[in-house]
């Protein structure tokens, strides 16, 4: 009798190891009680398995490239500047004179209140990241990161798409222009552009949100970039990413759509035009935002919409300041260097 009790205590000391080692969430209370020494790799399974909503993040970054991160960091905080001063000028100046209170500014004033906030949530913490020795970022704002961004990024898909209507509208319809672009339908546009893109970043979001991550937390990226953060999932993440795909597909494929049709109903319009300085004009009128759409359109669609076999992340942290520090600082130059409009604007308020 008294060796089948000390063969059941035998036998019960082995079940609790084992499923210490296997379910080590389920019974992390009753395996720390229950008088055996579970494996250094149990106990750290215990401690992060499946912490999708807890923990510090590591932002790699650049720093596998230690010699590059000062000179980039330079760099980086150079053109925050000039993005920052280049689209307040832009908001202040299409607010306070009378003749930028048009339909056309009204979009670009959306536009630089979107590079502003864009670049204010990631570049910042790039930089301290850069500058210090921690690259810890906290859950919370890691979550905060990649929602505010892929929201931001995604309205101004939709806000370029807009802006096209409205050169469309200049262009092909211009003794209307007035009675169609009314104030309410601009600001019926511009809310849909911020609704649009704040869905989608909540439905992807979301979706990332609920993953586990079994303590991966190692993020080789400068900022909390959403795919990459799905990738530290621990599970099959094949039926997540193929959703993400579809999503990201409608919010960049409808508005490339867009784009494309307007502007071919402009080519066409401006090549039936007789005069040679109303073709010029026309083309004045929608090169700036040509530019700024292939600028941003052509980074963005061969990031995230490109096979996974073809995917390198040296070549996506590449991608991504280009399209998330340079393409802000650009915008505004590209929209008043040649604006006879905003020079006047800005000659009239020195003078003031």
């Amino acid at each position: 009798e008294s060796k089948n009790v000390e063969f059941r205590s035998h036998l019960r000391t082995m079940l609790k190891s084992i499923m210490c080692i296997n379910y080590p969430l389920i019974l992390k209370s009753h395996c720390r009680g229950c008088g055996i020494s579970c494996s250094d790799r149990a106990e750290e399974e215990m401690e992060t398995a499946n912490d999708s909503t807890g923990g510090d993040f590591i932002l790699v970054g650049f720093s596998e490239w230690p010699e590059l991160e000062l000179i980039l960091s330079l760099f980086v905080l150079t053109f925050y500047t000039i993005t920052l001063v280049g689209n307040v000028a832009i908001i202040l100046l299409s607010i306070l004179d009378t003749g930028l209170h048009t339909p056309m500014y009204f979009f670009l004033r959306n536009l630089s209140v979107l590079d502003l906030c864009f670049t204010t949530s990631i570049v910042p913490q790039m930089l301290v990241n850069m500058w210090g020795g921690n690259k810890k970022i906290s859950y919370a704002g890691c979550m905060v990161q990649y929602w505010v961004a892929l929201a931001l990024g995604s309205t101004e898909c939709v806000l370029l798409a807009v802006m096209a209507i409205d050169r469309y509208v200049a262009v092909c319809w211009p003794l209307r222009y007035a009675s169609i672009m009314h104030p309410r339908l601009c600001h019926l546009l511009a809310a849909a552009s911020w609704c649009s893109g704040f869905a989608n970043s909540f439905l992807q979001s979301s979706m990332a949100m609920v993953l586990p991550r079994c303590g991966n937390r190692r993020v080789d990226h400068f900022f909390c970039e959403l795919l990459i953060i799905v990738k530290l999932s621990c599970v099959d993440t094949g039926p997540t990413e193929s959703k993400m795909f579809i999503a990201r597909l409608i919010i960049l494929g409808m508005p490339v759509s867009i784009i494309l049709t307007t502007y071919l109903c402009i080519a066409r319009a401006v090549v039936k035009m007789r005069s040679a300085e109303g073709r010029k004009k026309a083309f004045g009128t929608c090169a700036s935002h040509l530019m700024v759409v292939s600028l941003f359109y052509g980074t963005i669609m061969f990031l995230y919409l490109q096979p996974k076999d073809n995917y390198s992340q040296d070549q996506s942290k590449a991608l991504a300041v280009l399209y998330m520090i340079l393409a802000p600082t650009l915008n505004p130059l590209i929209y008043t260097l040649r604006n006879k409009d905003v020079k006047k604007a800005v000659r009239s308020l020195g003078q003031f």
